[in-house]
């Protein structure tokens, strides 16, 4: 098949021959050019600006934040087109005759650029892969710019697995890199210095050049790709990037913080007919970043509740404290700027504090009274649900409320809602 002159003359071949590039793999291989040469940069740049905004002494905007997220979404949105077209190469390149090396005699330097060759096409499938995998796993970013949806079938939302999967991406992109820059090198010496046609038969035009009658085999070329990518990986985690951080474990494990505890010597709260003690429970946050909903807990929580069954003369059921170690948020990748200065500012307010009376309010009962936040008290009214079974109660409620009543973040939304869904789930027992 060919594209054609006005007057028939073949200009240049749509498919393959053993002697010269068709339009399709010619088309295919600069479009993947310029994708790498756009995401590779852009990735880098989004990386160093985001730890910029994470670092403590070094002064960010909103506008750095949403400069961050606009890169880092077309970062992702340019690494998903990749992967695609990718396989799409790789499914023509299988169906298509692969016009022979120019100097397949020279054996050591042949080997050579099939290895590259190998690296390139499996590079090309597994970095934009664990990248994805790592952006499905993570909660909270900067979302990819398609209308398929940010998550993938089997890939749990866990910080464990987003940070190995950052980890491979990272070891991965490298062996990209030097694999890309193997065959730019390659193909400026066969240029300039071998002056052969391997660079020409990939310009534009058609160009055919006869290929040397010896020609590398691809068993050794395909397993020196699979040795590189093995030292890489070994490398990389002997130095610990596929190692899941510190906080990241802790994420793992359910949220929970009980008020008793087997080392304690007392109870936190005095035993008595109306005193309730709280076993299991997990106190949770939703915020929404960048149209998308984060969720997170806190780890650590104490709850002193007082409870009857019966109100007392002012229709009070009992009363609770609950007291919130900020510090121990957790909120997928963006927990550092949660907790950091601009937003929760755990270094100077450590703790939260909800204080109210349990009373009985339209639709069933409410915990209403006062919530603290950076030393901010706004009067707020949770309404739960309540199931009292031998002695074992079990509670359930949720409440909205409005991030900027605290001071906490900018009084914009650009990249963060205002509205914040707290909720909470536990079971205590009576003391």
């Amino acid at each position: 098949m060919y594209t054609t002159k006005i007057d028939g003359t073949p200009i240049m071949p749509m498919t393959n021959s053993n002697t010269t590039y068709g339009a399709i793999t010619k088309s295919f291989h600069w479009l993947t050019a310029l994708l790498i040469l756009s995401v590779i940069p852009l990735g880098i740049f989004a990386n160093d600006l985001a730890y910029a905004i994470k670092d403590p002494d070094v002064a960010t905007t909103d506008a750095d934040i949403s400069r961050a997220a606009f890169l880092f979404s077309l970062h992702k949105t340019i690494g998903v087109t990749i992967f695609f077209v990718a396989l799409l190469r790789i499914l023509w390149a299988v169906s298509q005759k692969k016009p022979g090396l120019l100097n397949g005699d020279n054996t050591l330097e042949a080997t050579a650029a099939e290895t590259v060759h190998w690296l390139l096409y499996g590079s090309l499938v597994l970095v934009p892969l664990t990248g994805w995998i790592h952006h499905a796993a993570t909660t909270g970013f900067a979302p990819i710019w398609w209308p398929f949806g940010q998550s993938l079938p089997f890939v749990p939302k866990d910080e464990a697995l987003a940070h190995q999967m950052a980890g491979l991406h990272y070891i991965l992109q490298w062996v990209l890199v030097g694999s890309v820059a193997l065959h730019i090198a390659g193909a400026l010496k066969h240029h300039v210095i071998d002056g052969d046609a391997t660079l020409r038969r990939m310009l534009p035009g058609r160009m055919s050049a006869e290929p040397t009658t010896e020609q590398p085999g691809h068993a050794l070329p395909f397993m020196a790709a699979l040795i590189v990518w093995g030292v890489a990986l070994g490398t990389g985690s002997a130095l610990g990037w596929l190692k899941p951080h510190e906080a990241h474990v802790e994420t793992a494990a359910p949220a929970v913080e009980k008020t008793q505890t087997a080392e304690t010597a007392e109870p936190v709260v005095a035993a008595g007919d109306n005193q309730w003690i709280v076993e299991t429970g997990t106190l949770s946050i939703a915020v929404t970043q960048l149209g998308s909903e984060i969720k997170g807990s806190f780890a650590t929580w104490n709850a002193d509740i007082t409870y009857s069954e019966t109100a007392d003369n002012d229709g009070v059921y009992g009363t609770v404290q609950v007291s919130v170690d900020i510090a121990s948020l957790t909120l997928g990748s963006v927990t550092s700027n949660a907790t950091g200065a601009d937003f929760l500012d755990a270094a100077n307010h450590p703790t939260a504090l909800f204080e109210a009376q349990i009373i009985e309010g339209e639709t069933g009962l409410v915990a209403q009274g006062t919530l603290t936040i950076k030393g901010a008290e706004v009067p707020v009214a949770i309404p739960f649900e309540l199931a009292i079974t031998d002695g074992l109660a079990d509670a359930q409620g949720q409440l909205t409320v409005d991030r900027r009543d605290f001071g906490v973040g900018g009084s914009d939304e650009g990249n963060v809602g205002a509205s914040v869904v707290i909720s909470f789930e536990l079971t205590a027992r009576k003391g």
